[in-house]
């Protein structure tokens, strides 16, 4: 059942990592929301949003009725000069003691935000390609799946590079069907492809005219969010059940996180983003009949 696999994350209420992203809402806020909406479990969400203490992080979650998934790491991966493991090793310590199983790996940039990126030299690729193949048999060595997050405005954003990756390395993928989007990847074409890759899932839909815009460098990716690219699941262009679907019948057994990425300017009025998570919540569910 898909339902019992729905699992929320803090960025669909705008708890973001970014400096300045916009308004933040609290925790309590967040989780008695996702708690609402019948979510079974949830991504950690940025570093602070939750307690620092694993034990209390797990607790903290519980309390809700939330199982803790895992969360979004970000490092830097190709630069021969930077060692990530330090970054990996005390998300992977946190990941154990909290009982989460996946971790979401993303390779940045080394600078803040999303809008601007630089493009890889072999050497750095080839640094990239080592770096996540130690770091994945590093994660499994603890019990936890190490996965790939292909994201606009890191190192693997474009349809090639996600390529450069299935070609050069054995990290398996988170797929988030929005950034692939954006990306210029075709996310159900990329599950039809190579399911036996993909082991977690972010589920987004975007408005693809504004997908476009970002593409050709007419506003920014943080812009974009701002005024509404992304939008409940099946309110916009990605084929959200095409791409359920097909991980279904080939098998997929990992969480459908929840992902509408939204900046707030400030506390929401009335609902607020829960009603587009409710609405994608019944999206989901409704994928089940």
């Amino acid at each position: 059942m898909i339902s019992d696999r729905i699992a929320g994350a803090p960025i669909s209420w705008g708890v973001c990592e970014v400096p300045g992203w916009g308004y933040q809402l609290t925790p309590e806020r967040v989780l008695s929301e996702m708690r609402d909406a019948g979510l079974k479990a949830t991504e950690f969400g940025p570093d602070e949003f939750l307690p620092s203490d694993p034990a209390q992080k797990a607790s903290t979650l519980a309390s809700y009725g939330l199982a803790a998934v895992g969360g979004f790491v970000p490092a830097v991966l190709h630069d021969p000069s930077h060692d990530p493991t330090p970054v990996v090793d005390r998300a992977l310590d946190g990941f154990v003691a909290a009982g989460a199983g996946v971790l979401v790996l993303a390779a940045v940039t080394g600078e803040e935000g999303y809008d601007e990126r630089p493009t890889l030299d072999a050497r750095a690729w080839n640094t990239l390609f080592d770096n996540v193949d130690r770091l994945s048999a590093r994660a499994k060595a603890r019990g936890i799946l190490l996965t790939l997050h292909p994201h606009v405005g890191t190192v693997v954003e474009r349809e090639y590079e996600v390529r450069r990756v299935l070609e050069g390395s054995s990290v398996p993928l988170c797929v988030d069907t929005g950034h692939l989007m954006i990306g210029g990847t075709d996310p159900l074409a990329l599950v039809r492809e190579v399911p036996d890759r993909i082991r977690h899932m972010h589920l987004k839909d975007v408005d693809a005219s504004w997908a476009k815009r970002v593409q050709q460098g007419e506003v920014t990716y943080t812009d974009a969010v701002r005024s509404g690219m992304y939008r409940p699941l099946g309110r916009g262009n990605v084929d959200v059940a095409g791409i359920v679907g097909t991980l279904e019948r080939a098998g997929y057994t990992g969480w459908y996180v929840m992902e509408q990425d939204t900046i707030l300017t400030g506390a929401p009025e009335g609902q607020g983003p829960l009603a587009d998570v409710l609405a994608s919540v019944a999206y989901l569910r409704g994928l089940d009949g």
